[in-house]
This record gives C-alpha cells, structure tokens and sequence, in this order.
C-alpha cells in the first residue's frame, strides 16, 4: 500500500517515520479509506506495545501518515535469520504483542492483519505491533462479498468459511505466529493460496513441539487452544490469552525481557543537513538484544565512506590469494594434503557412506549402536572421526544407528512412586511431570497405573503390569494420595476441614437428605463424582446433610378395632397412648373413631399417637354408664 520514509518533523526536531501511499493507488478510494482507516484506529491506541500514529494528512492526491520512528527489524527478519526462536525470545515477543493487541481489543478494534511482517523489534529493545492498515471495528463484522481480506498463512477459518472477524481472528492469527516461532515453520503449505486457506477451515494445528522436542507442554497448549477452528473454543480476546502466557511464564520460570526506558525522540544537530535526514527507511538486522544506539542517517553516512578504500582491499585480497594458490599447489602435490581426508557420510545409509568412502580411497566396516536421536539404519559418525586425515586404504569404521534400545518394564503397580519413577529414568524414559495423582484406598505414594505413549505411533498403552518400551518413549504414573477422608457424621465445616485439607474443594451448595441415624445437620457423606471414577485433588465434591429421619404418615385406623389400629400404628413406626383406652382384653370388641394427630399427617418416627374415639361393634358410642371413654 505505501512506502515508509525515515523523515525530519522540522516543527518539534525529531526524526519520524513517513508512510506514503503509492501514487497509483490514490484513485482507488478502497485503498484510500484502508489507509485513513490505519491511522484512526492506531490513534486510538494509548500503549506501549503499539506503533505511535502523530498525523494523517495529503498532498494533493498522495496520503500520507506521520509515524513514531522505530529503527530496527520486522519479526519475519528475525526468524529468516533464526530458524527458530528460543523459548525466552518467543516469550517475550508474545508478551509484548499480547500487551499491545489488548488495548487494541479494549478499544474495540480487531487487527485482521496480525503477522510477523507487523511485529517491530526495535534496536533499544522495545517491541511494537503496527499496521492496522486492515483494521476495523469489532461490530463490524458482517461478511462483505468481496475477497479475503489478511494474509493466508495466518487467516482464520471463519474468515475462509463465512468471511466474519472478530477478535477472536487475531487469536487464531497470533497462534499461528507462536507456532512459526516455536517450530521455525507455518503449520499449513501448500502451492495456492486456496490449499492453505482451505487447511486453516477443515485440519488442526499440530503441536509445535512436533517439530522442535524442546518446546513445553504448556506452551503446545497455549497454540492449540488459539487455533481451535470454532472461534468460541480459543480466547475471547488477547487480554484472557495474555493473562495464560503469565502463568506460563511463571510456570516455567521463564519471563520476558525488559526493554530499557527509550528515548523515541532523535533531536537533530543544528550542522545537521535536513536534506539528508530523509531516507528510503533502510532493513535493520540484529536480535532482541539492545544495541548500541545509532540513527539510519549516520550508519548510511559511515557506509559511504567506507566506500574510499574498498579498492585498496580488492587489490591486497588479489595478491593474498595468488600466494595462497601456490601454497595450495605445495600442500596438496607433496605436502600434508596429500593424505586423503575423511568425508562427512552422517546421516546416510551404511551402502552409501560405503560408496562414497571407497571414492575417496578407503575402505569401510560396519558397527551398530543404539542411538536415541539417529533414526534406525543411518550413519551416526566415523572412527576416524569426519575431516581426519588419513592414509590410502585406511578401513574407516561407520558408526549405524541400531534406533533406540528396547526393555522389558517391571510391573510397577503398588510400588513406591518415587522408586518407579527412577526405575523408568534409568531405561531412559521421559517419565511425565508431575504425576496424576488420585484418591484410592491403596497407601499414598503407590503407583496405581502406568501409561506408555511411543514416541513413534502416539497410541497410549497400559503398562501397570509390564511391557516393552523403546528409548525416548513417554510414561505417566497415575499415584495414590490416600483414601478420600470419611466424614460421615461430622458437622458440616468440621467436613469442609477435613477434605480442603486433602486438597479437595467443597461446593458451597449442599444435597439434603433423610437419614435414620446421622442427626438433623451433620454430614452423611459425599455425593458420587459425576462421570464416576477417582477423585483427584483439585476436584470439588458436594456434601450431602442429613434432615434427621423422614417423617412418615400417620395410618388411617379409623373403623378398626383397637387391637388392629394398635398393631397397626406400632407397625408404622408411631408409639401409641393407651392410657385412655379400657383394658385390652376387651379391645377386640371396640372399633376406633377418632385417633390424634389424624389420618395422613406426617410425624417422625417414634411419635405418639393417641386414640381418643371408639365405640362397641355394634354401634355403641364407647360410652359406659357413667359418661367415660
């Protein structure tokens, strides 16, 4: 879209960066509004992470934006000259473009362009994301018809699928740059650009450190969780993104490197020619190391003189190699050159490391060694080493990679996790950390399962009870930490003690439940997990209290005779009062009216009841000569 100058505010005397749109692109007003549209939307940006935009204006049809001056590399420079970044430099890098596409996001404002070639390293250290050149506002995010908008390597499937931004794209961009970063390559290739847009909308990224072994699982994780391809599955926006690379970084006690306070304001010296302080802005090289400071204007000056004596060298570099030619001649005709050097045969089969040494002069013999790195069948080193110089006929012995070395694992279910965990080691195993730990009934510190991941296929195996495993496999222990603590019959906080202090969490909400036994208000137990299995420290669990007993009701006796009602209400559960009642010899020949409380109201177990009406079986009220039930 423009091309950036490194210019002269005459007005406040400091040097600035100086975006000019390219002259055939002045008609287009598309072009023009995604210009104007860059500066708006990075003035509204107060942050340190984000590039300063000072002015918008044009001359004549040509528009321009008045930058903060950042000398210094792109991201991109960075990784052609790394490959890769180390795990401090790539955090740092994503700390810095965190900070800043949060206040972005803040502001409501999504990137939709976010990539390396928009990440700026500046010499003093200072790291800047800028280019908004394509950003738009977070409400705007309806599809337009019109082309894909962002570079391919980094767009987001929902922008292939359905055209739509938000700023959960940046984050699916951002987790594509970590993962470039972390592996030294993008995710997706392919020879159109419609073959990757088309990966980014149907596969998944693969773990970073598929590529590059030294990359921590959590940060394998942080990349697989922005590129989910559903946009609700990944971080709402890069302030929750960053708030995980901070604990990642404490995890890993890896943080990221401070820039010193930098001063962006380069005054100019009143013998300064003003002509010569505007430049085409040259590419800076270095790293995220601070440099010594020193302007584009006198590093172009110093190259220009130097110039002047490149000559002088030319002609000294001529005289130096035609002597070093004759030398040459000596050495290799009848001096030590003449001894046949031992060529570089690493990597290569033994029938080609073979060819090529009998080339040379040399015999060869083979050897095998299990190797964890080399895989299996390809050469390793020589004895004598690659480069020594050797006689004719020399038998040179090529190191071939047997691949890793195989045992036979011990079962190792109900020993002691700690000496399990030394027993793998020594067969070379990476034995995961920390283990899963479980509550069981089985001792603390038992091993209660080994799980076996191949290095080669992936597919997790049970080892509990022994198996074979190969150098450079990954195992997990799953360990007990005891049994989950009874709390039956405590009080309700004695319980929350009690199981906070096993490292389990208590739901504050409780399940209330009849019991016959625990009293009203203490703790009968602890709800079954959901989706079953062991607990796990960090889980939470609800306490399920008692109600006391459950109250029952009251049977209907009415119309029965006494014997029967008070058979029956016993039965039940109640205590029945018969001190109103004639003597039970005769409670046969009575029928109950009227029992207190009545039929059907609920009372606990044990409760009295008291029959207070009954009359003769043949319709005598149960009144006798003298008026008395």
């Amino acid at each position: 879209m423009a091309t950036v100058y490194v210019a002269t505010d005459l007005r406040l005397e400091r040097r600035i960066a100086l975006k000019v749109m390219h002259g055939h692109l002045s008609d287009d007003t598309v072009f023009q509004g995604r210009f104007i549209q860059e500066a708006r939307a990075a003035a509204r940006l107060a942050d340190p992470h984000v590039v300063n935009v000072f002015d918008q204006g044009s001359d004549g049809e040509v528009a321009y934006l008045v930058m903060e001056y950042l000398p210094g590399i792109t991201l991109r420079e960075l990784l052609r000259q790394e490959k890769r970044l180390t795990i401090e430099q790539t955090i740092t890098v994503m700390d810095a473009v965190l900070a800043g596409l949060a206040a972005a996001h803040r502001a409501g404002i999504v990137h939709r362009d976010v990539k390396p070639e928009n990440v700026l390293l500046a010499e003093d250290g200072r790291i800047k994301i800028g280019d908004f050149g394509l950003a738009r506002a977070t409400s705007a995010n309806t599809a337009t018809g019109q082309q894909l908008m962002g570079t391919i390597a980094y767009l987001a499937p929902e922008l292939v699928t359905r055209g739509t931004a938000d700023a959960r794209s940046d984050i699916y961009s951002l987790g594509i740059m970590l993962y470039e970063m972390l592996a030294g390559e993008q995710p997706y290739r392919g020879e159109q650009p419609m073959q990757i847009a088309f990966q980014h909308a149907t596969d998944s990224v693969p773990r970073p450190s598929v590529k590059n072994p030294g990359v921590p699982e959590q940060l394998d994780e942080l990349v697989l969780w922005s590129t989910e391809r559903q946009p609700d599955a990944r971080p709402a926006d890069a302030m929750e993104m960053l708030q995980r690379l901070r604990e990642i970084e404490r995890q890993l006690g890896v943080f990221p490197h401070t820039a010193p306070a930098a001063n962006t304001t380069a005054v100019i010296a009143p013998d300064e020619d003003v002509a010569e302080l505007t430049k085409v802005l040259p590419v800076a090289t270095g790293s995220l190391a601070v440099p010594e400071a020193v302007d584009n204007a006198a590093r172009l000056r110093r190259a220009t003189r130097r110039q002047g004596t490149r000559a002088a060298w030319i002609i000294a570099i001529v005289i130096v190699l035609a002597a070093l030619a004759a030398a040459a001649g000596w050495w290799f005709g009848s001096g030590p050159g003449s001894r046949i050097e031992i060529p570089a045969v690493a990597g290569s089969s033994y029938a080609e490391a073979a060819e090529v040494l009998r080339a040379h002069g040399l015999e060869s013999a083979e050897t095998g060694e299990y190797s964890l790195d080399v895989t299996q069948g390809e050469v390793i080193r020589t004895d004598p080493s690659e480069g020594s110089l050797v006689d004719k006929d020399t038998v040179v012995t090529v190191v071939v990679s047997l691949g890793p070395a195989v045992h036979e694992i011990p079962a190792l279910g109900g020993a002691d996790a700690t000496q399990a965990r030394t027993e793998l080691s020594g067969f070379g195993l990476i034995v995961t950390e920390p283990d899963v730990t479980i509550f069981d009934d089985a001792a603390a510190g038992s091993v209660m399962n080994v799980s076996l991941t191949p290095r080669v296929s992936g597919d997790t195996i049970d080892c509990t009870g022994g198996c074979q495993a190969y150098e450079g496999d990954t195992v997990t222990l799953t360990v007990s930490v005891g049994a989950v603590p009874d709390v039956a019959g405590m009080s309700i906080s004695d319980a929350t003690s009690a199981l906070t202090a096993k490292g389990l969490n208590v739901s504050n909400a409780t399940i209330d439940q009849y019991d016959n036994v625990v009293p009203d208000g203490d703790v009968i137990g602890i709800a079954p997990r959901e989706g079953g299995g062991a607990w796990q420290p960090g889980n939470t669990v609800t306490l399920i209290v008692s109600q006391g007993p459950e109250p029952i009701a009251v049977p209907d006796v009415v119309g029965m005779t006494i014997d029967v009602a008070v058979s029956t209400l016993e039965s039940a559960g109640f205590s029945v009062n018969t001190d109103a009642l004639p003597p039970s010899v005769f409670w046969s020949l009575y029928e109950v009216t009227k029992i207190n409380p009545k039929a059907g109201t609920m009372r606990l177990p044990g409760s009295d009841v008291s029959i207070t009406g009954f009359e003769l079986g043949g319709g005598n009220d149960g009144d006798d000569d003298n008026g008395n039930n």
